[in-house]
């Protein structure tokens, strides 16, 4: 069955919907009260709207001596409920039905045993109230524990309320604190009643009306029609039976109490608090949702406490000795493959620099474990700390208490695991600063046919020394100007050999600053994405919870 619209906003379905969705978005981070009392609120209206929408459910609801019970009974038309005026007469709710079957021939009874009252009567027949479920409560005030609870259980399910208050206890603080000001946004389905206007001078009922009058407004329930009656002389009977009527005729006060328990429910929920009467303040109270600003976490991005945390996790993972090694490294790896090959071993003789910090030096350059990077220190610790708490502040500006605290958790859920996200990062981004570039491979052919050429000369000037040594007759060399063949393979070949060696070196302090200032950025963009996955990511899911949770909240309340 498809629920009225009402004339503008959401339907109550489409209201009821984003109430749970409020509800499930706050789960863990409200009060657990406020989230079931929203929960429950969603299954009270599933139930209800499954019963009777043809039965409008009424109740009379008021203190000890209030007359109530007489007004009950002037309503259904004979005498229904014992009458007492100093001491509660009514121990559980009892129930007075007009035309037992609804508007479309379905039974009340459904509807009675969802409100668990057993006690029923069929009522007086009155066309005009076709349709009415009366119910006649405990008093609210009574001194039985068991009383008042069944006046709290049924307040909270019926379709339209009708206090009842003598000229005497009207300014009663329990009926108002309790009751009155908790149902301020529940004035569409309230009616107050003056009961005993008999026991007053003419001249005083308008005084005490406009008193009445006062007090609902201080309640927050400025408007709610108030009726004076006496059930004893008769006086307004009529007037209260036409707004009875009229009620029930519209067949929308079910759907109105249910719009009311929705805003309330999502007003509770909004403010983080669990249903309670309040015992303070007026009116209809709804607690500040807040706007969400944006947050920016994108890797290397963001306002000041983001780059602040890129920078304390890269000091912390000793990127600044990572980008330093890996200058030294590329010089080192450079002179040993580029330089003269026969001082080429003293250079294999030192240890890489990358490789004393366990990185890309062994098969593929991968590694397995931590890397040997020197653990951070205390004063590097706190400086991550303090970077995290700046980040979960600055995101947490501006958002209510329990989701303030909620994105607080978020930033520090991660933080355990950082140290060694932020290794790993250090580990697989500074892998790619020991590979070969191609000159390396071309200059060491290079040095080998140099070298090739001076060995070449050097035995040539050794067989000429060995035969004229052993006085044997030695063919002429030829010559290169004025200086021997042998002789210029030799000196030559050893003079180019480290000239290229030393241009090699040139070349590799050059491209190691340059790989340097490539690692460095690279590594500064790895260690952005570890903060963005550990510590900003989660930040801006928990602010994408509650500005989801907002939009429900607001659908809720529309």
């Amino acid at each position: 069955m498809k629920l009225l619209r009402r004339k503008e906003g959401p339907s109550l379905d489409a209201r009821l919907a984003a109430l749970v969705e409020a509800a499930d978005l706050g789960e863990g981070r409200l009060p657990e009260p406020a989230v079931s009392a929203a929960l429950a609120v969603a299954e009270r209206a599933g139930a209800r709207r499954g019963l009777s929408l043809d039965h409008t459910v009424a109740a009379l609801a008021g203190a000890t001596g209030s007359g109530k019970s007489s007004l009950y009974n002037a309503l259904a038309g004979s005498e229904l409920a014992a009458v007492g005026v100093t001491r509660p007469t009514t121990s559980t709710a009892q129930a007075a039905v007009w035309d037992g079957s609804g508007r479309a021939g379905e039974p009340a009874g459904p509807l009675l045993d969802w409100l668990d009252v057993p006690l029923r009567h069929p009522a007086a027949g009155d066309p005009a109230l076709s349709g009415l479920v009366l119910l006649d409560l405990p008093d609210h005030d009574s001194i039985r524990l068991t009383h008042r609870l069944e006046v709290d259980r049924l307040v909270e399910l019926v379709d339209l309320l009708v206090w009842v208050v003598d000229p005497q206890k009207y300014a009663d603080a329990a009926l108002h604190e309790r009751y009155l000001r908790r149902l301020a946004g529940h004035r569409d389905v309230t009616l107050v009643v003056l009961n005993q206007v008999d026991r007053l001078p003419p001249s005083t009922v308008g005084r005490c009306l406009d008193d009445l009058g006062r007090l609902l407004a201080e309640d927050g329930l400025a408007g709610v029609p108030v009726l004076p009656v006496s059930a004893r002389t008769g006086e307004g009977m009529e007037e209260l039976r036409v707004a009875l009527g009229r009620r029930v005729a519209e067949r929308r006060a079910w759907s109105a109490r249910l719009s009311a328990d929705v805003a309330a429910a999502a007003d509770r929920l909004a403010a983080g608090e669990a249903p309670r009467p309040p015992v303070t303040g007026a009116g209809d109270v709804r607690g500040p949702v807040g706007a969400v600003t944006r947050f920016d976490v994108a890797a290397g991005a963001g306002s000041g406490p983001e780059r602040r945390l890129t920078r304390a996790l890269g000091e912390a993972g000793g990127v600044p000795l990572v980008v330093e090694a890996v200058a030294k490294g590329h010089r080192h790896r450079a002179v040993a493959a580029t330089g003269w090959p026969p001082t080429r071993w003293v250079r294999k003789l030192r240890p890489d620099p990358l490789g004393r910090l366990r990185i890309g030096t062994r098969g593929t350059g991968e590694i397995t474990g931590r890397t040997s990077v020197p653990a951070a220190t205390a004063g590097q610790r706190a400086q991550v700390e303090t970077a995290v708490r700046d980040v979960a502040e600055a995101a947490a500006a501006g958002l209510p208490a329990p989701w303030a605290a909620a994105v607080r958790q978020a930033a520090r859920a991660g933080a355990d695991d950082l140290a060694d996200a932020v290794d790993r990062a250090v580990a697989r981004t500074s892998t790619a600063a020991t590979r070969r570039p191609r000159w390396w491979r071309a200059v060491g052919v290079l040095q080998w046919l140099v070298f090739a050429v001076t060995v070449a000369g050097g035995l040539w000037l050794a067989a000429l020394f060995a035969m004229d040594y052993l006085r044997l007759p030695a063919p002429p060399p030829p010559t290169a100007g004025p200086v021997p063949w042998p002789t210029a393979l030799l000196l030559g070949g050893a003079l180019a050999g480290v000239l290229v060696a030393l241009l090699s070196r040139l070349a590799a302090w050059a491209g190691g600053r340059r790989r340097a200032r490539r690692t460095g950025r690279a590594l500064r963009a790895a260690i952005a994405e570890v903060a963005d996955e550990y510590v900003l990511a989660p930040v801006a899911a928990e602010r994408d919870r509650y500005a989801r949770f907002t939009e429900a909240v607001t659908r809720a309340r529309a």
